[in-house]
């Protein structure tokens, strides 16, 4: 199995990093990086280069940092994301979060932003990894206007079921289910109805640990998988092999 989006490159993680790592490497195949701004993603190359196969990066700049970010910084994180494209699996995280922005200014300030990075991801033809809360369904409407964007992940979607069946109406839009689903009620409903062909799975790491006294870590995207089988009724070797196949479809390893 796959965890397709965490940060191990973050503070949480420098006491023990190798160790995290070691764990996953017991259970998983490999663990997708995601870059959060100008040295995260730095970081997340390094830590590629370091666990070469295993540990993979993309480049992004999330929402609720760039949308105060000057022009200068977001010029930089695209000439960074251009530089190594050879290099990233994906153009992400980036997107808009309604959920803490709720200023209206910054909010248009955030759209701004993220379309260049649309802008990106379709030019040079690289899959775009999705930050959307609050907003999911404004930012299926934004993607409409491009064609070349090879796949879309909505990573750990938890809007609408009405607008999950309209992303899925698109060819190669997936949407990951984070370790969440463990004991999120609404995410068990939700996840139950979509259809396994197009979920991705990840932890989010350092974040959304079983309770909040814990760290999360990579190998603990086991349990996610573990839920998607008894909600899908199957056994764990299947959503196992079913949710890898569709990670190395979409990033390409």
């Amino acid at each position: 199995m796959i965890d397709t989006h965490c940060h191990i490159d973050f503070d949480e993680f420098d006491a023990d990093r190798e160790d995290v790592i070691a764990r996953a490497r017991d259970k998983l195949s490999a663990v997708i990086n995601s870059g959060y701004g100008l040295e995260s993603n730095e970081k997340a190359l390094k830590l590629s280069k370091e666990y070469d196969g295993f540990v993979y990066p993309t480049f992004g700049f999330h929402p609720v940092s760039s949308q105060n970010s000057p022009k200068e910084e977001i010029d930089l994180a695209h000439k960074q994301m251009v530089e190594h494209l050879d290099e990233i699996l994906a153009i992400g995280e980036v997107g808009m979060d309604f959920f803490y922005c709720t200023d209206k200014t910054l909010r248009a300030r955030q759209q701004e932003i993220f379309t260049g990075f649309i802008e990106i991801a379709n030019e040079y033809r690289k899959p775009l990894l999705i930050h959307g809360r609050d907003c999911e369904k404004k930012i299926f409407n934004l993607l409409k206007e491009y064609d070349d964007i090879p796949k879309v992940i909505f990573h750990c979607y938890g809007g609408s079921l009405k607008t999950a069946r309209k992303i899925l109406d698109m060819d190669d839009y997936y949407l990951s289910c984070s370790t969440m689903l463990c004991y999120s009620g609404r995410h068990q409903d939700l996840f139950k109805e979509i259809p396994i062909e197009r979920i991705l799975t990840e932890t989010d790491s350092p974040y959304l640990a079983m309770t909040k006294q814990e760290r999360n870590e990579p190998v603990n995207v086991a349990l996610a998988v573990e839920k998607l089988a008894e909600l899908k009724e199957t056994t764990v070797d299947e959503i196992d092999q079913r949710t890898e196949k569709n990670a190395r479809y979409v990033f390409g390893i």
